[in-house]
C-alpha cells in the first residue's frame, strides 16, 4: 500500500511539474483582457478542462485557502488548512483535471498531511488513501449536479 501511494504521489508531482512547464509556453491567447483584445469575430477561448469538474473542485474545496489555479493546465493548488477541531494537523491539496470530458478518470486529487510535534515543528504524516478518493467522489458528485442543472 505504501509503495502504491508513493507511486501515485510521484506521478502526481511529475504531472503537476509538466502542467506548469507546459502552461508557461502555451500559445493559446487569453481573450478578453485589456492587453489582449480579440479581433472582431474571433472565437472566445474557454478553459482547457471540463468546466463542471473545474467549478466542482473550487466549490468542494472552498474551505481551503486557494494558492493558485491554472484553468488551461487543469491544476488547482490549495494551501495548508487546519481543522479547528484538530489544530495539530494540517492538509494541503492539489487537484488535477486531466480531460475536457466529465469522467471519473479525468480527475485526480493529491493530499499532503503534516502533524505538529511536541517541539512545535511540522512533520510529514501519511494520508489515508480513502481521503483522496472521498474528495474525488465529492467533486464528481458536485460536477454531475452542475451538469444536470445546466441540462434543465
Amino acid at each position: 500500500m505504501a509503495t502504491q501511494s508513493a507511486v501515485v504521489r510521484g506521478a502526481a508531482m511529475v504531472l503537476m511539474a509538466s502542467s506548469l512547464a507546459l502552461a508557461g509556453c502555451s500559445s493559446i491567447p487569453i481573450i478578453g483582457g485589456s492587453d489582449n483584445a480579440a479581433p472582431s469575430g474571433a472565437p472566445s477561448v474557454g478553459i482547457g478542462v471540463n468546466a463542471y469538474l473545474w467549478r466542482a473542485s473550487l466549490d468542494t474545496l472552498s474551505f481551503m485557502p486557494l494558492t493558485n489555479a491554472d484553468p488551461w493546465g487543469g491544476v488547482i493548488n490549495y494551501d495548508w488548512y487546519s481543522d479547528p477541531a484538530a489544530p495539530n494537523e494540517r492538509f494541503k491539496a492539489t487537484v488535477f483535471i486531466l480531460d475536457t470530458r466529465l469522467r471519473a478518470d479525468a480527475l485526480n486529487v493529491a493530499v499532503v498531511k503534516q502533524v505538529r510535534g511536541a517541539d512545535g515543528q511540522w512533520t510529514a504524516a501519511p494520508v489515508d488513501p480513502q481521503t483522496e478518493t472521498d474528495l474525488e467522489n465529492a467533486i464528481l458528485t458536485r460536477a454531475r449536479q452542475l451538469n444536470l442543472a445546466d441540462a434543465r
